[in-house]
């Protein structure tokens, strides 16, 4: 796999990201009916030689976790004027209008309290590697913030070598998801007994192709796998259902993505509406193993690039959570049992007519994800026993300027 190396504000996002879990999982928001947005950026490099038509989504997440009321109207700014555009190039995405020479804004829609939700920035490389400019964004709510302080951040970029770039998304899980690696809006929630697809892809965000994958899926308490892959193995972290996959025969180009079936199913006794939270990661292995791939992978369409996103070595993690019904079902008119009323909690951004990549998944954040990776060692060990698994750059991702 090749890994790029990460500016240090990327890194501090990151940290910040994880903190901001924590803190959004173990301590009360401050005031009750405020909204208090934050903005972390994640993503802060572009492997060389990624063209326009395959544009890496640069990452950033929009943070509501701290906040008891929903954010309305959630819009952000992008202002590209002091990247240095001899090395990277961006363009206004459908949807978004510009606000002057290279400057735009983009709108998400709403926000619901307690949860996040990542975007992608469009972003390619146009020139040598190195040193290319800062991004500046920003983000506004129709709902007054309780702190403006975090909604402003600046990103320093960087064009690195030329090389593959795995990007994770998944979607929140709801009972009439449709698996095709693009976000829907006003799905309905799992009711508890009922299964449900995971929507999930592994895209490659970079110059150069992938050879061979290995990926592994976390749910939240409450939920467990019915349907996987067959190259898979199962485990049980602190009652956490994972699985970790595998598939060496799989080339991944430039622009493509990867996805197979999976299906869970949610508990009967849950009683929570949200059930938090599920991670997908995904790592390159460093050559094409023997046989059929279990999955082909198929060229992004623009819908599909919507909905990836991308933050440089993390960016192979993702974050979904599952929405469950918990209307009691009553006797209709004729006997028959209709479901009571129920709103069910909105599905991605809302946004809706384009616009920045938005990939619904709700980061608040990534207490199990810690522990995954503690778990990815002896599942790699598990798979290796059939063939030797080295996270390694590949053989034709030599560096060229």
């Amino acid at each position: 796999m090749n890994l790029f190396t990460r500016s240090a504000l990327a890194r501090t996002g990151a940290v910040t990201l994880i903190t901001a879990g924590l803190v959004a999982v173990g301590a009360p928001a401050q005031a009750a009916d405020q909204v208090d947005l934050a903005l972390i950026p994640l993503s802060g490099q572009i492997a060389k030689g990624v063209s326009e038509a395959k544009a890496k989504p640069f990452k950033f997440t929009v943070d509501n976790s701290r906040g008891t009321a929903d954010a309305r109207d959630v819009t952000v700014t992008v202002d590209a004027r002091k990247v240095n555009q001899k090395k990277i190039g961006f363009f206004v995405p459908g949807g978004c209008q510009e606000q002057g020479k290279a400057v735009y804004s983009c709108v998400l829609g709403d926000l619901s309290a307690g949860t996040s939700e990542d975007f992608g920035i469009p972003l390619f490389s146009t020139g040598k590697r190195g040193a290319a400019g800062t991004l500046v964004v920003s983000i506004t709510s129709a709902t007054a913030d309780a702190n403006l302080e975090d909604n402003t951040v600046e990103v320093d970029l960087n064009v690195t070598k030329p090389g593959y770039d795995l990007v994770t998304w998944a979607q929140d899980v709801y009972a009439d998801v449709v698996v095709d690696g693009d976000e829907e809006t006003g799905l309905r929630p799992v009711r508890p007994g009922e299964t449900a697809p995971l929507d999930w892809a592994v895209y490659n965000g970079g110059s150069r192709r992938a050879t061979g994958l290995f990926y592994g899926i976390t749910l939240p308490a409450g939920v467990s796998f019915v349907e996987l892959p067959k190259n898979c193995v199962q485990e049980d972290f602190l009652g956490l259902a994972q699985a970790f996959c595998d598939d060496p025969a799989v080339v991944l180009k430039p622009g493509e993505f990867y996805s197979d079936i999976v299906r869970v199913k949610v508990a009967k006794e849950v009683a929570e509406p949200v059930l938090r939270i599920g991670h997908i990661f995904a790592a390159g292995l460093d050559q094409v193993g023997p046989g059929e791939p279990e999955s082909e992978p198929e060229v992004a369409a623009p819908a599909q690039r919507r909905a990836f996103d991308e933050v440089d070595e993390i960016d192979n993690n993702a974050v979904f959570d599952v929405f469950v019904d918990l209307s009691t079902p009553t006797p209709g008119p004729s006997g028959s049992p209709s479901v009571s009323p129920s709103v069910p909690p909105a599905a991605g951004g809302g946004g809706g007519d384009g616009g920045l990549p938005v990939t619904g998944v709700q980061a608040g954040l990534i207490g199990g994800v810690g522990g995954t990776v503690l778990l990815l060692g002896g599942a790699l060990l598990v798979l290796s026993r059939r063939r030797r698994v080295v996270l390694v750059t590949p053989a034709d991702e030599r560096s060229t300027d």
